[in-house]
């Protein structure tokens, strides 16, 4: 009996292979280009101690960036209920715009970037529902204010709003009120898409794409993991991220959908305990140059066509601290 079983176990998952094989899609052999573009924070950028503004524009006029996903931060542009300061987000978005680049905007209160959740401390005091609806609030006027942008090109809302188990200080997911903002995003807005981010490695993505116009993934190759208190490779192959792709995409209405990479790990995934990897040299050897060539070689292979690296801010405050081989490697590739 027990063989049986045993065979029929094995008989199951030698056919389960099979048919997940078959929703791998084929190398593709005719290449394309790949669009690269780049996530900045100017709260990173400032917490690196660099000048963001000046920052922002050496992305611009010396990398020659022509693909951004900006922030907008509750608590820089409402640390005072009722009070806005778009001043960062305007800055970017102005000198972008000069410049002919194209901007995905990221509006609502999770967004790129630890904490993840970025509450004004007003707001942390309120109840979860009546911070969602200041969230659908201040998601309305960041929308009215730039909708008349030709910079920007789309709309993300909410930094991987499922990822339950990432953030510090998060409301639980809520997938109707996600709706409801994307809702909003889409009557003030109507002709510009929606772009909902879910984890490359952990996320399931079948919530995200339902809500969206376009699913965003992230590809990390190597995180710190706070159980074994280790920096740990990911073990999952570019067939993975083309399954998980293929498998949604065979759902209901999703068919025609475009997914790209928001978040291509460019920079090292950094532990916060501080030692050696808080110095320039650890953080040198925590993320090699060939290990920011091999994540690209990486994620050409997966076949999206339109991909945002990681840790252009790090690039930076390498250079400021004598590693520069991270920012010249940039160059080359955004020429």
């Amino acid at each position: 009996m027990r063989n049986l079983t045993a065979l029929f176990v094995a008989l199951f998952l030698i056919v389960l292979g099979f048919l997940l094989i078959s929703f791998i899609p084929k190398p593709n052999q005719n290449a394309f280009p790949v669009k690269y573009g780049v996530s900045f924070s100017p709260r990173y950028a400032r917490y690196l101690k660099l000048d963001f503004q000046k920052t922002f524009l050496q992305i611009l006029d010396e990398l020659k960036v022509k693909n951004f996903r900006l922030p907008t931060y509750w608590t820089s542009l409402q640390s005072q209920e009722g009070k806005y300061d778009f001043s960062e987000t305007d800055f970017m978005i102005d000198e972008a715009g000069k410049r002919g680049a194209r901007i995905i905007l990221v509006v609502g209160a999770r967004q790129p970037r630890w904490p993840e959740c970025h509450y004004p401390d007003w707001a942390k005091k309120l109840s979860v529902s009546s911070r969602q609806q200041k969230t659908l609030e201040f998601v309305g006027k960041v929308v009215e204010r730039y909708k008349d942008s030709s910079a920007i090109w789309a709309y993300q809302v909410e930094n991987e709003p499922f990822a339950w188990w990432f953030g510090e200080n998060c409301d639980p997911p809520d997938a109707k009120f996600l709706q409801s903002e994307v809702d909003l995003v889409k009557k003030l807005d109507p002709k510009k898409p929606i772009v909902i981010t879910d984890s490359g490695e952990l996320g399931f993505w079948v919530e995200s794409i339902s809500n969206a116009d376009i699913l965003g993934s992230s590809v990390y190759r190597k995180s710190y993991n706070t159980v074994l208190h280790a920096h740990i490779p990911y073990p999952f192959p570019v067939s993975y991220y083309q399954l998980k792709a293929n498998l949604v995409k065979k759902l209901p209405g999703q068919q025609n959908k475009k997914i790209l990479i928001t978040e291509l790990q460019a920079e090292p995934w950094l532990s916060g305990t501080g030692g050696e990897e808080a110095t320039p040299l650890g953080q040198a050897r925590l993320f090699t140059l060939e290990e920011f060539k091999n994540n690209l070689e990486f994620v050409k292979k997966i076949g999206f066509e339109e991909d945002y690296l990681w840790g252009v801010e790090w690039w930076y405050f390498m250079k400021e601290n004598g590693y520069s081989e991270y920012l010249e490697y940039a160059k080359e590739l955004f020429k």
